[in-house]
């Protein structure tokens, strides 16, 4: 085999084991070879070499039969790392700390990834009545306040190139039709927000306003309300709240 061959076969076994741990990272749980296999297309013993090696480095787990393998917990580090290492997050902290006791209610930032948001760093609400939330978790951007906040900053065709031609539903109020999204895209220029009317979680209302230290904007910053906790002043202050956060987080951003 010649050094290009070989370099190349490198190439394709990095590309696999990353499309592997990715597969594993977006369905949690456990799975069986002839699984992975289907999804995946890779030859059966190819993957099964790289599942054993993968359990041995502990990057994958198996169950007590060896034939179902999920996430492992050292995966983990890498997330992890990301986080602890990124200036933003640091940086924000103390601006996300006010803003939820400003508002009482659920805080995000978060950063757009492809077609969709992740989130970076949470802040629980104050009440029983508050909605699942923890960093690393991965939501469509067209159908949160976030995701819209920052598509925002980019251009019609920008955001055409970016997305597919039909959208995903998540719930019933998600908008699926791309035309619906641009048209809103323009709204959430002209006023500074995104809003997301229960178009990612039925029951719950969310604010999304981008934080353009850059452009286009990657992080935006977002409060989330049960419409049944949600007056029209309570918006107003969760608004306000969001463009003060926004500013802060601008001016912090430009100490990094």
């Amino acid at each position: 085999m010649s050094a290009t061959e070989a370099g190349s076969s490198q190439v394709k076994s990095a590309v696999r084991t990353v499309r592997l741990l990715e597969f594993f990272a977006g369905r949690p749980g456990m799975h069986t070879l002839a699984g992975l296999q289907e999804a995946l297309g890779y030859p059966k013993s190819s993957l099964y070499m790289l599942l054993r090696t993968l359990v041995d480095l502990g990057w994958v787990e198996a169950d007590t039969t060896g034939t179902r393998y999920g996430i492992g917990v050292r995966a983990l580090l890498v997330g992890t790392s990301y986080l602890d290492g990124d200036e933003v997050v640091a940086a924000a902290k103390p601006t996300l700390d006010r803003l939820a006791a400003q508002t009482t209610e659920t805080i995000h930032l978060a950063r757009l990834d492809g077609t969709d948001v992740v989130y970076l760093a949470t802040r629980a609400s104050q009440h029983h009545l508050r909605p699942f939330s923890r960093a690393g978790r991965r939501l469509p951007a067209h159908s949160t306040s976030l995701g819209k906040a920052l598509l925002a900053t980019h251009t019609d065709a920008e955001v055409r190139t970016l997305l597919p031609a039909r959208l995903a539903r998540v719930t019933d109020n998600t908008l699926t039709d791309p035309e619906e999204l641009l048209e809103e895209l323009g709204l959430v220029r002209e006023q500074g927000y995104a809003i997301d009317r229960e178009e990612n979680t039925l029951g719950l209302r969310c604010f999304g306003i981008a934080v353009p230290y850059r452009s286009p904007a990657r992080d935006a910053i977002s409060c989330s309300v049960p419409v049944a906790r949600l007056t029209p002043a309570h918006e107003q202050t969760i608004k306000n709240a969001l463009f003060d956060a926004r500013d802060q987080l601008m001016r912090a951003a430009r100490t990094l």
